[in-house]
């Protein structure tokens, strides 16, 4: 019988250093370095290299498929059976002030603190050294098993439509990306650019908005929100220190000759659970609303408005909610005014497994064309699930319970995962019951000892599934 918790424990500084290694790259999708060979820019090429070349290293069969992604397979028989196991190296960028810089991973009080600690960085090296264990203890498997590294999973995931397109993408198996114990099932997205409808008219105002700008990332709740007025008055700048002061934000003024600069701190969190942070856009534009700015600006701002705090989507007419998976959420991601230029809205909208997404785009046009604005672009990509008695989750529910001795309870979730691209794909750990969830925050982290649970219940959970 093996000890898979005293198996982690031999290789805990090994694992550790493999994993600083990959936390100190700067994995953010940069379009300013991309280049065919590293469609996502050079850093997350290099990450994607870095756990290539530990794959290597650990005697899997390698491949670099485009730049897209990657993997690392252990065992040598029918493709077809293939367990796959699929991770990301790329993070969202590292906003916020951090205690400690995020890609200097740094331990504190039990904790490695960085960005993709969590997400996915660490789940990824977990997964990686539980395949690694199966491995170097030599235990006969009857099926291979696949390692994936993706490249986009936040910002699109090109990179798993491409591997499905061009490699042999494994049926069955699991994404270390979400939570413990084990996530069947996934809601959908809709995610759309909305464009203020400008008429053209020029009518004069005593205030003008130059700019309005907070988010760079459709599934993060923008933590900072700054906006450039001209012709604002002294009233206005201490009504602003007033409404921020009544509702305990953070916020910094700059005053020129003849511009006001207004910043709003707010706090970021994952798209999914936009009501664990709070938006710098909207907020900010509940004050600005009812000053008297352009008309083009009064429509942005007061539809912006509107979506504060309206976390299901009441004002936009979509509200749904299903047993399985809870409510439609709605995060404003991105919030873009430029006077004169295209003045956009991106919203990402997460759905219930039984959503009917007709309907739900229909009455979501019909909502924001009588608000001013118009659907420019929308990406949709339907819900997922697996059924509880499928044999694979039954393995990884004995996998998890034996190793933490806890109930393998079935949940859902608003994200979506790599777990999406396999016919029978879940999302497992690594984030534990009752513990913090950190990604796509400042300071995010992993716990150690958290770290090492989960590699032996990952390296439990590949031997059940391939054995």
């Amino acid at each position: 019988m093996v000890n898979w918790h005293e198996e982690v424990v031999k290789r805990k500084d090994e694992l550790i250093n493999d994993l600083f290694g990959l936390l100190q790259i700067e994995s953010v999708k940069d379009e300013q370095t991309k280049t065919a060979e590293h469609p996502m820019g050079a850093k997350i090429g290099e990450a994607l290299q870095y756990v290539l070349n530990l794959s290597e290293k650990a005697g899997f069969d390698t491949k670099n498929i485009d730049g897209f992604a990657g993997h690392g397979q252990y065992g040598s028989h029918d493709n077809a059976t293939n367990i796959g196991v699929l991770c990301h190296v790329d993070v969202v960028p590292a906003t916020g002030t951090w205690t400690s810089p995020p890609f200097e991973p740094a331990i504190r009080a039990g904790k490695i603190y960085a960005r993709g600690a969590i997400d996915d960085k660490g789940p990824t090296i977990a997964a990686f050294y539980g395949l690694k264990i199966v491995k170097e203890l030599g235990l006969p498997l009857s099926k291979n098993v696949r390692i994936i590294f993706g490249t986009d999973e936040e910002s699109g995931m090109s990179c798993m439509r491409h591997y499905k397109e061009v490699e042999n993408m494994p049926a069955v198996g699991f994404a270390p990306d979400a939570d413990f114990p084990i996530i069947h099932a996934e809601k959908g997205q809709i995610n759309v650019k909305l464009t203020v409808a400008n008429d053209g008219s020029a009518e004069q105002s005593s205030i003008e908005l130059v700019s309005f700008e907070a988010g760079n990332r459709i599934n993060m709740v923008p933590e900072r929100a700054k906006v450039v007025l001209k012709g604002a008055t002294e009233q206005l700048h201490k009504d602003f220190m007033a409404f921020c002061d009544q509702e305990g934000l953070q916020y910094n003024i700059d005053s020129g000759d003849s511009e006001l600069e207004l910043t709003l701190f707010g706090v970021s969190a994952h798209g999914m659970e936009p009501h664990i942070g709070l938006n710098a856009g909207t907020t900010i534009a509940t004050f600005l609303q009812n000053y008297d700015v352009q008309q083009d600006a009064i429509t942005f701002l007061q539809f912006i408005a509107t979506l504060h705090k309206d976390y299901e989507g009441n004002n936009l007419g979509i509200t749904y909610c299903d047993d399985l998976t809870g409510p439609l959420t709605v995060n404003p991601g991105i919030l873009s005014y430029q006077k004169g230029s295209e003045n956009v809205v991106y919203l990402n909208i997460r759905c219930p497994v039984s959503t009917n997404y007709e309907q739900t785009k229909n009455q979501l046009k019909a909502t924001i064309e009588e608000k001013g604005f118009r659907i420019t672009d929308l990406r949709q990509s339907n819900p997922h699930h697996v059924d509880g008695d499928h044999p694979m989750i039954h393995a990884l529910q004995k996998a998890y319970q034996e190793e933490t001795g806890l109930e393998p309870t079935l949940l859902s979730t608003g994200g979506g995962t790599y777990a999406r691209f396999m016919e029978k794909g879940v999302a497992f750990g690594a984030c534990f019951p009752g513990k913090e969830m950190t990604a796509h925050q400042k300071d995010e982290y992993i716990e150690v000892e958290d770290l090492l649970k989960a590699t032996a219940i990952y390296a439990r959970a590949i031997y059940e599934l391939a054995k």
